[in-house]
């Protein structure tokens, strides 16, 4: 989905997405990669894809933006390693 980042804290970034809708982007679903703070690659009023994950158990919208091609807009699969290799 495009979305829109309205507003950022520690531990993520809310998403405006379907214009009504709010969701977060945990820290962790941002990047493939650890970040020190949301705001080291995000930023109010920036357009963004995100994937929804899901719904928490009090209901709020849960996000993903390392699964979607920030580009594209496509979903990213990631390939199951071979355990039996090695």
């Amino acid at each position: 989905y495009d979305g829109k980042v309205v507003k950022i804290v520690d531990f993520g970034a809310f998403v405006n997405f379907f214009g009504k809708r709010d969701g977060l982007v945990h820290v962790s679903q941002i990047k493939n990669r650890r970040l020190n703070h949301p705001s080291d690659v995000l930023k109010e009023g920036q357009d963004v894809k995100v994937k929804l994950l899901g719904f928490d158990d009090r209901g709020k919208v849960r996000l993903a933006m390392k699964m979607v091609d920030q580009e594209t807009g496509a979903e990213i699969v990631e390939e199951k390693k071979d355990e039996s290799a090695g």
